[in-house]
């Protein structure tokens, strides 16, 4: 009877650690960082259906310099225009980063000027380079030979995908000329294609993946 106990309370343990949350960051600069609302929630859908998460269906939203910030293992970052970090936002962030969390940032059509220079606020030593289509991160519970997929046209450009490493691991995903939080959103948004959106949550999924076991 005791051992029965004991398991049974081990399980119900297991799955409270299991119960996890993710968010989306708030940042100041005047950009829209509440773009694309029916984006993570629908992410987390698929991933919880397709990749077996437990994760709560309703994102949290959680600013840069929030020690809140540290109760999530991904956080999700979108938008078309300014970001400023203060001194404050760069340090949280840059703890948040190097004890295990792990930013997702998709540029939504003009974000790149702005995050690139921000993102040096945050780990001035480190920059940003294309992350090779062999990385784990491309190949979870799907397979993106090519990498990061093409979700949206904007300027013509190939998608890419680039990361900052820090000690080896990869602790930020930005992607660039793909705008992948736009594939996630509703589909009478945009009005995509059905392959596209799920290339887009697939790929998105692979990330929640990634983040959590590493």
């Amino acid at each position: 009877m005791l051992k029965k106990s004991f398991f049974l309370l081990f399980f119900l343990f297991f799955q409270q650690i299991q119960a996890q949350e993710v968010a989306i960051l708030k940042y100041n600069g005047g950009g829209d960082w509440y773009a694309n609302p029916t984006a993570i929630p629908n992410l987390i859908a698929f991933s919880n259906k397709n990749c077996k998460t437990n994760l709560a269906k309703t994102p949290k939203t959680v600013s840069v310099a929030d020690e809140e910030i540290f109760n999530y293992p991904i956080v999700f970052m979108t938008g078309h225009g300014n970001v400023f970090f203060s001194d404050d936002d760069a340090t949280n962030l840059k703890n948040y980063l190097i004890s295990g969390g792990f930013l997702h940032i998709s540029d939504n059509y003009g974000l790149d000027t702005y995050i690139r220079r921000e993102l040096k606020k945050v780990f001035p030593t480190l920059k940003l380079q294309e992350i090779p289509k062999n990385h784990p991160i491309y190949h979870q519970k799907f397979s993106f030979q090519n990498g990061v997929p093409k979700i949206h046209e904007h300027n013509g450009k190939a998608p890419q995908g680039f990361g900052l490493f820090y000690q080896g691991r990869l602790v930020v995903f930005y992607d660039y000329e793909s705008d992948l939080s736009d594939g996630w959103e509703d589909e009478a948004v945009h009005n995509d294609p059905k392959e596209i959106r799920t290339k887009a949550l697939q790929m998105g999924a692979n990330m929640i993946t990634y983040a959590f076991k590493h």
